[in-house]
């Protein structure tokens, strides 16, 4: 799953192709692309989409055994600093960011600790506003473009996950402001909301068990569709786009 582990009806699913021509390979061909989170379920489809576009990839990772380009916690404000000092000594421009980390968390907010909801409003929220910060310059001067998931829970916040929709709500809210602030520095700010993915998150959450669910999409039908979006120009992209 992404970071949006909703149950949601089979139909949702669509049958996606993989395949790319050379002229939508080439809107994404050559671009320096940060994918933050790169090295999980969602982030490693991503990746191999962008890669298999000709893109130039550059990955972030929390575990410093990851294997991820760079080796960053995006709870630290500073974080975005060891972005701009890899993107300056290596490439030297930055095309766009696709944010696929998060954290998610299960069970009741009464039975939700407040270690648990400050956890998830600082991967979730606090972190990727911090990162977009050090980072706006570099994609003003690139006129890029960034991509952030908060997931089909910021549709529909569900019962037994009330922290977690908040904190997934709270990113579509800034996202939506940012798009509005960057509009005339000509870089394109997207929300994507898939619904429920086979990412392995909901098997990893902070606290609480996740409950039954139908199968999800598969992450890369996912990262698809969304690479599908930056090559159209779309800058909104709901649970119904998936």
């Amino acid at each position: 799953m992404p970071d949006s582990d909703v149950p949601v009806p089979m139909s949702m699913s669509m049958s996606m192709s993989m395949s790319m021509s050379d002229e939508t390979e080439s809107k994404l061909r050559d671009k320096v692309i940060l994918v933050v989170g790169g090295s999980g379920g969602l982030g490693t489809a991503l990746v191999e989409g962008l890669r298999a576009r000709g893109a130039k990839v550059l990955t972030t990772g929390r575990n410093p055994t990851s294997g991820a380009d760079i080796s960053l916690d995006i709870r630290d404000c500073d974080a975005g600093d060891l972005v701009v000092t890899a993107v300056s000594g290596g490439p030297g421009r930055l095309d766009g960011v696709i944010n696929a980390s998060g954290v998610v968390a299960f069970g009741s907010l009464e039975d939700t600790s407040d270690v648990v909801i400050e956890e998830l409003f600082m991967t979730n929220v606090m972190g990727p506003m911090w990162l977009m910060r050090r980072l706006l310059p570099l994609l003003t001067e690139s006129r890029g473009f960034v991509v952030m998931i908060s997931g089909v829970v910021a549709e529909t916040p569900m019962p037994q996950m009330a922290a977690y929709s908040a904190s997934k709500a709270a990113l579509a809210a800034a996202v939506t402001a940012l798009r509005r602030e960057l509009r005339r520095a000509k870089v394109r700010v997207i929300d994507a909301r898939p619904p429920h993915t086979e990412t392995g998150l909901a098997t990893r959450p902070l606290s609480g068990t996740a409950p039954a669910m139908a199968e999800g999409i598969a992450p890369q039908q996912v990262a698809e569709r969304i690479l599908q979006a930056i090559e159209n120009g779309e800058d909104d992209l709901g649970s119904a786009g998936f």
